[in-house]
């Protein structure tokens, strides 16, 4: 009778590791699927912001440095963005994803205080068409990473909280990192362009 009552609790602990294992690998593919989501937008950007740099090169000529620090910026960003792709719970990749978007974001508000003084290129059609395409894509952005950022509370939970920590360490589950906004109240700003 104890045996019985032994096999049956090393049954009943056993189907609770799968359970809590497997609740930790959805909560990590739901982390990567959040993810995607942010994936797909910042391609976007990051495609956008050649187009845009090229349009104004013509009518900014004198801001040279402007221009080459937005390139410097997307390319430092879409670096950080691979690494992020490859693993979104790797929480240093996510926090230098934060700060290369950050110094992107930057990079293109100095753009646009700059394009302001020029007339031609706030008319300039090809430029109205990338200025709202960008404006778009930040707004989907903002809503893909709440989405994530949903997604790595509910995963740092499941890893975090008793008794599934007990499982996640077992396994090496590790927290992820939020992707944050920035920190400064101007730079949490969407990135506004109007021509």
């Amino acid at each position: 009778m104890v045996g019985y009552v032994l096999l049956g609790l090393i049954a009943a602990l056993v189907v609770w590791a799968i359970l809590a294992y497997n609740g930790l690998v959805g909560s990590r593919n739901q982390v990567k699927n959040s993810f995607a989501q942010i994936d797909v937008q910042l391609k976007r950007r990051y495609d956008l912001i050649p187009n845009l740099v090229e349009t104004a090169k013509g009518y900014i000529k004198h801001e040279r440095e402007t221009l080459e620090a937005v390139t410097r910026a997307r390319n430092l960003a879409v670096s950080a963005h691979a690494n992020v792709a490859a693993d979104p719970t790797d929480a240093e990749a996510v926090r230098q994803l934060g700060a290369a978007e950050q110094a992107l974001r930057g990079s293109l508000m100095r753009f646009f205080a700059v394009a302001e003084a020029y007339p031609d290129l706030k008319a300039n059609q090809n430029m109205m068409q990338v200025s709202e395409e960008l404006t778009s894509t930040e707004n989907k952005i903002a809503f893909a990473r709440q989405a994530f950022n949903d997604s790595v509370m509910s995963y740092n939970n499941a890893v975090q909280q008793f008794p599934g920590n007990l499982i996640a360490n077992v396994f090496g589950f590790k927290t992820a990192e939020q992707l944050a906004a920035t920190e400064s109240p101007e730079e949490r700003k969407a990135v506004h362009v109007q021509f």
